[in-house]
């Protein structure tokens, strides 16, 4: 794995535990080597992710889009930092060339992203592994919601296996090595 993306809150939420694991999700993938791509912010837990990551040594892209920047709310001190015009445009230049997505905890920001790349799965646009990272609990909800599409005839049981879920960052990334053994 060379780089991932990770979708996360540009809010820290209310529990400090999703500000820990996003500082460890940004240690580990440093330590491992694996460039962060991620909305370019500096707030939330998307400026945790990216600090952790800087901070020991680790490469960071991030993709914004100009009218964010104008906002300040871009981070400045990035290994790289991409200025797009629309949101969509953000979207897929994170994807390009990452090998998974991590999903964090967040707000509509980071569903629409998560629900985006599974739709893009599902049409084999994009072809990595997409992880939700069920920090507290906090996709419980939503995967029982996904569960009753299934149910309900909206969604194929096979589609909803494109959606993995982990209970910890360690779980997410061996998911997301697994994934790409099995594909060799």
């Amino acid at each position: 794995m060379k780089s991932l993306v990770v979708y996360c809150g540009s809010s820290p939420g209310t529990n400090h535990i999703y500000r820990e694991v996003a500082h460890e999700l940004g240690e580990k993938l440093a330590r491992r080597h694996i460039r962060l791509i991620y909305g370019g912010g500096n707030l939330g837990l998307m400026g945790t992710v990216a600090d952790a990551v800087l901070s020991n040594g680790g490469q960071v892209t991030g993709v914004i889009p100009n009218f964010l920047a104008q906002l300040e709310v871009a981070h400045q001190t990035l290994t790289e930092l991409h200025f797009v015009e629309t949101m969509h445009e953000r979207k897929f230049k994170m994807v390009q060339f990452a090998k998974g997505v991590i999903a964090l905890p967040g707000g509509y920001g980071t569903f629409d992203e998560l629900f985006e790349i599974l739709a893009w799965r599902q049409l084999k646009l994009y072809h990595g592994p997409v992880v939700a990272l069920n920090v507290n609990g906090f996709y419980d909800l939503l995967l029982r919601q996904i569960d009753r599409m299934v149910a309900d005839g909206f969604l194929r049981a096979e589609n909803r296996k494109l959606l993995i879920v982990a209970e910890s960052v360690d779980e997410a990334l061996g998911q997301i090595e697994q994934f790409w053994e099995q594909e060799v």
